[in-house]
């Protein structure tokens, strides 16, 4: 398993519409700070951010969820793309290999099992 300072991962979810841009954002970041970053603009409130180190046990059961998972040999080319209703995004470094994928938002398993890579996605 990578060491601490080659893991990196950070999930969005978001779009922009007339009230501007509404987003959550999740951030690991190598030396176990935890960003987080909520823009919801409800009644014209103010983005929330918030940062937090972790201890080096959450940072390896992240890493060893995400080697689990086997997300890193996905592909993303057959996921639906982003479109007006938002857009996804997952970065994860794991030594060497970093992968991004991007793709709409998904609201539901039906969502998902209509796509042309229920699997994957």
């Amino acid at each position: 398993m990578a060491m601490a300072s080659d893991f990196y991962r950070r999930y969005y979810v978001g779009h922009k519409c007339k009230f501007g841009h509404k987003f959550l954002e999740f951030e690991f970041r190598p030396d176990g700070k935890l960003r987080y970053a909520n823009n919801s603009n409800y009644k014209n409130d103010v983005m929330i951010r918030k940062e937090a180190y972790v201890h080096k046990s959450v940072m390896e059961e992240l890493k060893r969820i995400i080697d689990d998972s086997e997300i890193t040999k996905e592909d993303d080319a057959l996921w639906p793309p982003p479109d007006r209703v938002g857009r996804q995004e997952l970065e994860i470094v794991i030594g060497d290999e970093h992968i991004s994928f991007t793709t709409s938002k998904i609201g539901s398993l039906i969502d998902v099992n209509q796509s042309k890579d229920p699997e994957g996605l």
